[in-house]
């Protein structure tokens, strides 16, 4: 007989969870940051029939690390994000048009099946049913990590995937033979939108090496779970799921990681070289920095990956909880494909992506971890309450863990709703300067094909229409010859998204020879001291082209055009 609560409980998590999303599209139906407006740009050039193609260069790695050879725009996409995140958005795009709300669409449903998906691994792992269900409610919404999961971008997708191929390994080192090749589809996925997706392939395939070696050390007394013929099912899924993506890359860029093979990824010593085009960036030059330098960065960038997480995505305050409810599932085969892949990310955010774990590419992967994290805070919360009830004889254990429950999911909401509101705040100010911007150029006649250099080429391409170059983190005659080499015509400072470099020319105490003074600007921004009278935004006239006469055009003055 077909159980209804079974079936009511995971719909009614679903429902929850694609209620939250949609609220956070709501409140914010636009991209907010370079790596969600890159996957809607690429996804509505695409639906243009561009191909993977853009007029614009986000980051230098895009280029192998260097100002090309014969610059130009337009240039192959993907030389670094990967597609899933654009190739979701297609078929909405294709039914409803192109506004910001139909991009966000398949976040929205395909985000909201990681709260069932929760409610099913606990269940699995013989949690009771109020863990069961609680953390499906905090995967609903994930603490400070949930104003991601409104995002076009791949959290939404690399959440549920990542989870879901954990929990169907260890489904299969539990005897079910179709889990294993079906997690081999998942991280084929996974690869697809993540380029670290890789360590969900590695988990996986430690799960078969490890039930291969206990079936041998057992000496036929325990049998091994996963055959040779589930694993090369698996195989097989994963290879036609990744193969012409992976064509594709060889085709264009003559490998399937092109911006690890310039170095600008591994090999760079402070985030600012991953956009330069003068630092080096091999191997050589990233050893030269000396052990010293070396080991600080490693053990920061581990550090960092341990407080995003603790912050994030367990509040701070449930830490504790996790660490109890993962040392009583330490020898559990529910949670060994997690544990892997755990000591797999938090060992790589170290000694590999140390540099860039600060600007959340460890929480972009780490929100895999999530689903089967809140199932052990869970457990580390009743396993807390049955320790205190055996010393409190008036306690009533079940009762106490009810409550106990029902506050550690309201500290998730309360988080999740703060951390939502002070971030989309932020968010809207830096739209708000960027459609101003835009609503500029148009009024100033700037046309929809002259290049603009700025600190978020995807993100004005976003909101202007415009494509361009993104100023490079070298001294200001590098900056120039790039605007030189690309036949750049304006340049946007922003004061929240800057180069170093051109920090004096915002502030107006600098200008090179090949930039006007500012045409318009706005300041919305209250001055900290007298000597703080720059602006938010400033639009400047790039003049590199022989007898172009606009850097001597004169400033506008007055109120600033808004939108």
């Amino acid at each position: 007989m077909l159980d209804c609560t079974a079936v009511r409980t995971p719909v009614l998590l679903f429902v929850f969870a694609l209620a939250v999303r949609a609220v956070l599209v709501a409140l914010f139906p636009d991209p907010a940051y370079p790596d969600s407006y890159y996957y809607v740009d690429v996804a509505r050039a695409l639906h243009d029939g561009h191909g993977f193609n853009v007029d614009f260069i986000w980051a230098f790695v895009e280029t192998g690390g260097q100002l090309p050879a014969n610059p130009h725009l337009p240039i192959p996409s993907n030389a670094h994000w990967l597609p899933l995140a654009s190739l979701v958005q297609l078929p909405f795009l294709a039914l409803f048009g192109t506004s910001p709300i139909v991009g966000d669409i398949p976040f929205i449903i395909i985000g909201a099946t990681a709260a069932p998906l929760t409610w099913a691994i606990a269940r699995d792992a013989g949690a009771n049913r109020w863990i069961q269900a609680g953390s499906g409610l905090m995967t609903a919404v994930p603490a400070a990590s949930t104003v991601f999961m409104g995002q076009p971008d791949n959290f939404s997708l690399y959440q549920p995937i990542g989870a879901a191929a954990l929990w169907l390994a260890a489904s299969a080192l539990k005897g079910d033979r179709r889990a294993f090749p079906i997690a081999g589809l998942l991280v084929g996925l996974a690869v697809l939108a993540r380029n670290d997706g890789v360590l969900i392939g590695a988990a996986v395939g430690l799960v078969f090496v490890w039930d291969r070696w206990r079936a041998w050390r057992s000496r036929g007394a325990r049998p091994a779970q996963i055959g040779w013929g589930q694993a090369v099912a698996a195989a097989g899924l994963f290879a036609a799921c990744v193969a012409p993506w992976w064509a594709r890359q060889l085709a264009v860029f003559g490998t399937i990681s092109p911006s690890s093979a310039s170095g600008r990824i591994l090999f760079i010593r402070q985030i600012t070289d991953m956009n330069s085009i003068t630092v080096p960036a091999t191997l050589q030059s990233f050893l030269g920095q000396g052990i010293g330098p070396l080991i600080e960065s490693r053990v920061f960038g581990f550090i960092a990956a341990v407080g995003n997480y603790m912050i994030i995505v367990l509040s701070f305050v449930l830490t504790p909880f996790l660490v109890i409810g993962a040392w009583a599932r330490r020898r559990s085969i529910d949670f060994g494909p997690f544990f892997a892949y755990a000591a797999l990310l938090f060992a790589a955010s170290g000694l590999l992506f140390a540099i860039h774990v600060p600007l959340g590419t460890f929480l972009h992967s780490a929100v895999a971890l999530v689903p089967h994290t809140y199932v052990l805070v869970l457990e580390g919360v009743v396993g807390s309450v049955a320790w205190m009830a055996r010393r409190r004889r008036n306690w009533n254990a079940a009762e106490a863990s009810r409550f106990f429950l029902t506050a550690t999911v309201g500290v998730a909401f309360l988080t999740g709703a703060l951390g939502t509101w002070k971030v989309q705040e932020e968010w809207s100010r830096v739209r708000h300067l960027r459609q101003s911007v835009a609503v500029a150029m148009n009024s100033l006649g700037i046309g929809l094909n002259e290049l603009v250099m700025s600190g978020d080429t995807s993100g004005f391409k976003y909101f202007t229409g415009r494509g361009g170059v993104v100023t490079v983190s070298d001294p200001v005659p590098v900056i120039g010859e790039v605007a030189r080499a690309y036949g750049i015509r304006w340049l946007i400072l922003e004061r929240s998204h800057i180069v170093d470099t051109l920090g004096d020319v915002l502030k107006g105490t600098e200008r090179p020879d090949w930039l006007g003074p500012p045409v318009w600007t706005l300041d919305e921004t209250p001055p900290n001291d007298a000597n703080d009278t720059y602006p938010d935004i400033a639009l400047y006239p790039v003049c590199t082209a022989p007898g172009d006469s606009r850097c001597a055009r004169p400033a506008t003055t007055g109120a600033p055009i808004t939108p």
